[in-house]
Order: C-alpha cells, then structure tokens, then sequence
C-alpha cells in the first residue's frame, strides 16, 4: 500500500475508533467548548494553554466559559476524557491538534499572527507523521498554506501524504442558547483532497453537520465574508439610524415595518458600536490582504469608520439629553446599565461600553456601571465595580448599553430620572423620560 494511503488509512481508522489522541491548543471561548464536544464524543482530549489559571481551572473541572457549565466540564476531567496542560511537549502523544489562538488586530489594522505563529512553533518541536493539524484562527486568505504549512514541512514531511492540514472557521456565538459548537455547521478545507477529507471526517465524529470546500484559502475566506456582511450590514443600518435621529424619525420603527417584506430585507439593528472579538476585527483582515493585492476594500473601510463612530454618538446623545434637562455633563451622575459586548455574557472584548464610559469621563461627568456578568473592570488606569440596579435611581442620567436579560427594566423605568436606551430595549414603553438611539 502506497505511502500516503497508510498514514491516512491508520489516522483514519484512529479517529472513527475514538482513538485518536485528540489536542487543542487555546482554551478559550472557542477551544474549550471544542475540546468539550470531543471529550463527549469519547475521544481523550488535551488542551494546551499558556495560561496556568486556564490549565488549573480545566483540571478542577471548574468552567470560564459561559456556554460551558462546570456541570458539563467537571465529569469528563473525572472521567479522564478532558486534562489541561501549559506543556507543549503533550503534542508528541497527540493525534490531532486543534489551534484556536487569537488573532489580534495591531494598532496599524495589521494582522498579529504572532500567537499563531509560536504555537506552531511549539507544535513543530513535536510534530511527527501521522498528525492531523486544524487551524481555527479568524486569520486571512493564505494563513494556512503560506505561514501554518512552512513551518510543519521543515522536518521534510509531505502535506497529504504524510500528515494532514486544514482550515476551518470558528463559529462561536457566545451566549447564543440555540447555536453551540455541536450544531453549528462546520466548514473545513484542506491543503490538498486527503486533508479535506481529514478533516471532514475528524468533524463529523463530535459535530452534527460538517461542510468540506476545496481549499484552505476558500474556508479561510468564508469566515471573513461571514463577519464583513454582517460588519457592512450593521455599518449600514448605523448609518440610517443617524439619518433618522437628525430628521426626526424614530429609526426602531422603520427598522421594523421594513422588516415585514418577505423577500430582499433582512433586518439588521443599530446600536452603541461593535463588540467582540470577530465582527470589528475580521473584516480587516480581508481588508489588509486585499491591499496586498493593489485592491481598496472601501466598503469595509467605510464601515468601520461609521461603526467606530457609534459611541460618540451615543456620548452627544447623551449630552443633549441632559441639556433638554437643563443640566451639563460636566458633575452629572451617569449610569452605564451594561458593559459586555452584547447581551448575557462576561465578555469585555472590544465592547463599545468602554468607550461610551471612556468619553463620558472625558466630559467630566461621574460614571458608574451595573452588570450582572462583570463585576468589576479597570479602565483608562481606575477600577470601577459594578453597583446594584437600584444605583440608576441616584443618576441624573441612565444609558442603557448592552441590554442584559437580567435586568429589571419595568423597575428602571420608574426609579430613572432620564435614560438614553441605545438598544431599544424598552421597546413598547412610552414615557417622556426615554431618550432611544
């Protein structure tokens, strides 16, 4: 049998038997829960993470992860389907390995590849025939191929043949009860056919619905133009909820009755600016290769710069708010109701709260925050601590966020002297104290 069909035929025999040696390195929002799925699935599984407070907190069973109960996690690490570790030098004993490190966008709008880049560097050390690699990284068109292929081949091993190499997007919705890692359709493509099908194949054991495409590059760019549709979309609808604040019409409104053709309209919704790890950064990466290629990505540029302006929009809002009340931000006492990046979650990435409250400070008002999920954060040098719901009542001004289920918004309506809701959370409410984005 020829070379390339052995090391395919025993990987492949591995995985469908559960017993492959199952590794994924980074555990965070998105590793964790993979490594979760598989360890359900009755692989061994072993995450790799730099950070010992994530590596101790894995091996106690005890979750970080919102989508993840310590209920969920804690009977596979008792079951010795789950362990955690800081040493890369696990990788030796591994099958399979997973990378889902982050992907930071430096100050210039470059893409960092560096946390990927040292991992492969680690993986490298170790890696031998056989091994089956998975980048999940949000990363640009040629990652795979061009910076992760390189760096395995060194040793003179051939990809396809001699180990397997694929993409696949991360789709991770945190805080999203109806799309988890399990059922969310799993896009992979590999270096050549036999990594493709790899790759398929180790998916299609933990996951519901797996989607091979031919290429790593086109998997690559199939996250990329997931999170520049929604980027634009939301740019867009930025756009037109400014339009309407400066003409007088209440932009929920249209948003909705638009909402009701049934063809060629998909709602998108305003807000305080973009959160989160994927949607303000991804498109950027598209956007810095497509330079590479003498190519201007205006509608990306353009959108991000409307989204970046959402919360200083938010901040006027605010201000004239308080000018109609005959007061000056200046001394106000302004109440943050939500600092995450979106709703029901701990997540501080990127989160346009921290801007709105960064500029607010920079008007000299007094900024305070409620938030279930974040009890405290460190801004700007100071700590701020979350206060109780009812700390809105003691404000000259309330300004709702990030529109947490949890809170009470009937209560907040009544104890408010005057709220700025940027999410149309109170929906449904007339009161002369409401001021909506």
């Amino acid at each position: 049998m020829p070379e390339a069909e052995g090391a395919a035929r025993v990987l492949g025999e591995k995985i469908r038997t559960r017993q492959a040696r199952v590794g994924v390195v980074g555990l965070g929002y998105v590793g964790l829960p993979l490594a979760v799925e598989f360890a359900k699935a009755g692989f061994s599984v072993t995450g790799i993470d730099v950070s010992e407070e994530k590596v101790g907190r894995v091996n106690a069973g005890d979750s970080y992860v919102g989508d993840i109960p310590s209920a969920t996690l804690a009977p596979l690490v008792e079951a010795g389907k789950l362990r955690a570790t800081t040493d890369f030098r696990a990788a030796a004993d591994l099958d399979t390995i997973n990378i889902c490190v982050p992907t930071p966008l430096r100050k210039t709008k470059d893409p960092d590849m560096s946390f990927i880049v040292s991992s492969c560097q680690e993986i490298a050390r170790y890696f031998h025939s056989g091994m089956l690699v998975i980048l999940e990284s949000t990363t640009y068109p040629g990652t795979t191929d061009e910076v992760v292929l390189p760096m395995l081949s060194k040793g003179g091993l051939q990809v396809g043949r001699d180990f397997f190499l694929c993409f696949s997007p991360e789709r991770v919705d945190p805080g999203n009860p109806k799309y988890q890692t399990v059922n969310i359709p799993k896009v992979v493509g590999g270096c050549t056919p036999a990594c493709t099908e790899m790759g398929r194949l180790f998916y299609s054991q933990a996951l519901e619905r797996v989607v091979p495409v031919s290429s790593t590059q086109v998997a690559e760019m199939v996250k990329l133009l997931e999170n520049t549709f929604r980027m634009i979309n939301i740019g867009l609808v930025n756009e037109i909820a400014m339009m309407c604040d400066r003409i007088g019409i209440g932009v929920w409104e249209v948003i909705d009755a638009a909402a009701t053709k049934p063809f060629g309209f998909m709602p998108f919704y305003p807000g305080p600016g973009l959160g989160g790890h994927c949607i303000p950064i991804d498109p950027f990466y598209l956007s810095w290769k497509t330079k590479q290629a003498g190519i201007e990505a205006r509608f990306i540029e353009l959108a991000g710069y409307i989204n970046g302006q959402m919360p200083r929009f938010v901040a006027d809002k605010v201000q004239k708010a308080l000018n109609d009340a005959g007061k000056p931000v200046k001394g106000s006492r302004i109440h943050v109701m939500g600092v995450a990046y979106k709703r029901d979650i701990d997540d501080l990435r990127e989160s346009p709260a921290l801007d709105v409250i960064l500029l607010l400070r920079r008007l000299r008002a007094e900024v305070s925050y409620s938030d279930p999920y974040v009890p405290a954060l460190r801004l700007d040098g100071v700590e701020l601590t979350a206060l109780p719901e009812e700390a809105a009542g003691a404000a000259d001004c309330v300004v709702i966020v990030t529109d947490h289920s949890a809170f009470d918004y009937r209560a907040l309506v009544e104890r408010a002297r005057l709220i700025v809701d940027t999410r149309n959370a109170l929906k449904g409410v007339v009161s002369e104290k409401i001021v909506r984005l």
